[in-house]
């Protein structure tokens, strides 16, 4: 496969080493609107920087891989489905529900292989929990809890523009959610506070957050965010059922613990997302190549896009009502 990357900032150097490392897959141009940034990254793997437009327009590009800013995802991924390319799109596609349905129209209309940046899919320990519940190792799973917090708030500025708590972070929470819950979500609950940045706050947002989320079996999910937590980044998830239990725990350098008269220590959880799940991210590539020598659909792909963005709608619409809503079938 001959992938162009589109976004050459943090989570397109991220996406470029994925690429990198796939023996089956050549970085074929590197694309951003900084266009000295397109350069360098383009060097780095051997690669050449080249305009968006040329991307879309060089029938020798097999694939696009969208990591620029949000607002341009639904555009570019349209152009990619037109352009009879294959695309991986990072989350979201957009900020708003009707702009995400245009763009799985165009999808409709020309269909391609699509996978959406739910990295955390292809995460080994989360990968090994889905298959754990699908085969039934803890029964019938009854509660599912989902743990994510970030090692720092992020500046004001970017919460503004980011689509809040909900869009920006817990969406990924939401996605796991509804994959490993495996069935329609009835209800969303949420509830939120500014108590760590008040100036996240003052931009209309919160930074802690929790969440519960009912099935139409009576299945319970929380999901509990936080903008802080002062060892690192904090990723667990734990599911509990008729027969037992399974944790997927915090991932760290070593693993090493240590046990003296005083007690136990162990390494701090990896610092943050660009550590904890590079391998999920050479194994999203993995995927998506394999979906389009396969002919079959992705892991995570446009539908869990629209999907998790109505959740997070719902999450917003409760924080703000302080109520429970009730989704449509």
């Amino acid at each position: 496969m001959k992938l162009a990357l589109i976004g050459a900032g943090r989570i397109g150097k991220v996406h470029a080493q994925a690429i990198y490392s796939h023996p089956d897959v050549t970085l074929a141009a590197v694309a951003d609107f900084h266009q000295p940034a397109a350069e360098t990254l383009a060097k780095q793997y051997a690669s050449r920087a080249a305009s968006v437009d040329e991307i879309f327009e060089d029938d020798t590009v097999d694939a696009v891989l969208i990591a620029s800013s949000t607002p341009t995802h639904a555009e570019y991924l349209e152009r990619a489905a037109r352009a009879g390319k294959a695309v991986l799109c990072e989350k979201p596609i957009a900020l708003d529900l009707a702009r995400t349905r245009d763009a799985l129209q165009v999808l409709s209309e020309h269909p391609v292989t699509c996978a959406l940046g739910f990295n955390r899919r292809h995460d080994p320990q989360f990968s090994a929990l889905k298959k754990a519940i699908t085969e039934g190792r803890i029964g019938a799973l009854e509660t599912l809890t989902i743990i994510s917090r970030d090692p720092s708030p992020p500046p004001a500025e970017y919460v503004a523009e980011s689509g809040g708590l909900f869009r920006d972070m817990m969406i990924h929470d939401l996605d796991m959610a509804r994959w490993l819950l495996d069935e329609p979500i009835e209800s969303v609950y949420a509830v939120g506070s500014s108590i760590i940045d008040p100036a996240i706050g003052e931009a209309g947002d919160v930074d802690t957050a929790m969440v519960t989320l009912t099935t139409a079996s009576g299945k319970l999910c929380q999901i509990s965010n936080s903008r802080r937590a002062c060892y690192g980044y904090d990723q667990r998830i734990e599911a509990f059922g008729s027969l037992g239990m399974l944790q997927a725990q915090n991932e760290s350098d070593t693993r090493l613990r240590f046990t003296g008269e005083a007690g136990q220590v162990e390494d701090k959880p990896k610092w943050f997302f660009l550590e904890r799940y590079a391998q999920a991210y050479q194994l999203e590539i993995g995927d998506f190549v394999a979906a389009w020598k396969e002919k079959r659909a992705p892991l995570a792909g446009a539908q869990d896009g629209l999907e998790a963005l109505r959740l997070a709608d719902a999450a917003e619409l409760s924080l703000r009502e302080g109520r429970k809503i009730l989704l449509d079938a």
